[in-house]
């Protein structure tokens, strides 16, 4: 007994597969766009800054991510722009395969990744692989650029938190030292600085001052 209808058409079995890799990257799209975009320095520096503030539940977590969601959307518009033209638009318009327009996706998504990621940090996950160097660029593949890219942004942001907290440790320091001076040594000083540190940050126009660093570490 044949449970085959038939013969299947090749085109039909690509077609196939074409949806369901696309339905692939649409499951894993949240994962693919916290790794390969600027959402991972912004949300690891905002935790931070809360951190050095001493303000654990203040912004909430969700409106912190929200507000890293939309700056890499504003970060990324240019290259989602160039995938749009280049490789979106003319698959929809079939003016080219879905294999090219997989390829013209990756090209400025990868460009920038690699303005971002060390090359001390790709050699890093070639000698995990026991993989030869790459001689260019080109020869990098995509999912290890990622891996390598998701370091970088780690090393920069923790770069980025380390000069968020002294401003607010000298603050710390300086509340402690008044404290023991006058004997109140039963106060917390977390709990008098914590005013002082959110008067420095409203002062100098804090929230303004970091996402306008954030946004210009991402263009140079």
């Amino acid at each position: 007994m044949s449970l085959s209808g038939g013969e299947v058409a090749p085109s039909s079995v690509s077609l196939s597969l074409e949806i369901l890799f696309l339905f692939t990257i649409l499951s894993l799209a949240p994962a693919i766009a916290m790794t390969v975009t600027s959402f991972t320095r912004i949300i690891i520096v905002f935790h931070f800054l809360r951190q050095a503030m001493g303000i654990q539940q203040i912004p909430p977590t969700q409106i912190l991510a929200s507000l890293a969601i939309f700056m890499s959307v504003v970060i990324m518009f240019p290259v989602g722009q160039d995938i749009n033209q280049n490789a979106v638009q003319p698959y929809i318009q079939e003016r080219i395969g879905f294999e090219e327009a997989l390829t013209r996706a990756q090209l400025p998504l990868r460009a920038f990744m690699f303005r971002h990621t060390r090359e001390k940090d790709i050699s890093l996950f070639y000698s995990i692989a026991q993989m030869d160097s790459p001689q260019n660029k080109d020869e990098v593949p995509t999912i290890m650029l990622a891996a390598a890219f998701v370091i970088s942004e780690f090393k920069t942001a923790f770069s980025i938190g380390f000069l968020i907290y002294i401003p607010f440790l000298i603050v710390d320091m300086v509340v402690s030292s008044i404290l023991l001076a006058m004997g109140m040594m039963m106060l917390p000083p977390m709990m008098v600085s914590m005013p002082f540190k959110l008067l420095l940050f409203v002062i100098v126009d804090g929230w303004n001052l970091l996402i306008g660093s954030l946004v210009n570490s991402f263009l140079f």
